[in-house]
């Protein structure tokens, strides 16, 4: 027998019509999601990483469950490029559920600040795009994404190598001492070693020193390096050679010319 043309129409504006009720329906249920973000923390990996660490709690208190939710952060710098890129996954989250989750991502500051020393001497921004995916009622994605910027403090802020102190030793060597100082910024301890080399005009190596070096974050660095030189092998002119070797990241040398 066959079906009128009439009930086909019917039952296909029922059709579209639950359909785009429901759509509505779970779509105007979004607004019920509920996300809190706590405090981001800090720390270093095993492997001399830094690792961020941002605490969420999402609630669905909406009508619908929600299948695939993905919170992905990608961190840029001032070029464009990825830093750091991390992604945490929620297979389903039920009317009424709520879950706690630590959103991580971790990144190489050795190679950020190698790629530019701006880092290494500047507070700056970085830009951060957050991106949120899921599938509302568990058929009907969903992808939102917003910009923001983040703060990233210089660990070697307002660097400073004072002039040359020298004072004789004895007839034979001389000590050069310079006072280093800086300002750190960061969010992550500075420890390691800070060495200067001497060389005279001729290029050879004449004296070298070294002292330990700790600030802690948001803390000022104030010391003196110092080096011995033979009498002999100094020359009119030459120049001085810093480093600085941390858990974390190096620098130099640094060329400070003399004479």
């Amino acid at each position: 027998m066959d079906i009128p043309i009439k009930m086909i129409d019917l039952a296909t504006a029922i059709c579209w019509a639950f359909l785009i009720m429901f759509f509505v329906s779970a779509v105007y249920s979004i607004k019920d999601l509920k996300l809190d973000f706590g405090n981001l923390q800090t720390g270093i990996t095993p492997d001399g990483k830094i690792i961020f660490s941002l605490p969420v709690e999402i609630a669905n208190n909406g009508y619908y469950n929600i299948g695939l939710f993905n919170l992905t952060t990608r961190v840029l710098d001032e070029n464009g490029s990825t830093i750091t890129e991390g992604s945490t996954l929620i297979q389903s989250l039920r009317i009424g559920e709520k879950q706690s989750i630590l959103h991580n991502m971790t990144f190489d500051a050795n190679r950020l600040l190698m790629q530019t020393q701006e880092y290494l001497f500047n507070d700056t921004q970085l830009n951060t795009i957050e991106s949120v995916s899921m599938k509302l009622g568990e058929v009907i994605p969903v992808h939102a994404s917003y910009n923001l910027s983040i703060p990233w403090g210089a660990p070697l802020h307002d660097f400073k190598l004072g002039e040359p102190q020298y004072s004789v030793l004895n007839y034979t060597h001389m000590q050069i001492a310079f006072r280093l100082s800086f300002d750190n910024h960061a969010f992550f301890d500075v420890a390691g070693e800070a060495q200067i080399r001497m060389y005279n005009s001729t290029g050879q190596p004449i004296g070298s020193g070294q002292t330990e070096v700790k600030a802690s974050q948001q803390s000022q660095y104030k010391n003196y390096i110092a080096l011995q030189a033979a009498v002999s092998s100094i020359t009119q002119t030459g120049r001085f050679e810093i480093e600085f070797q941390t858990s974390l990241f190096s620098l130099g040398p640094l060329v400070i010319p003399y004479g």
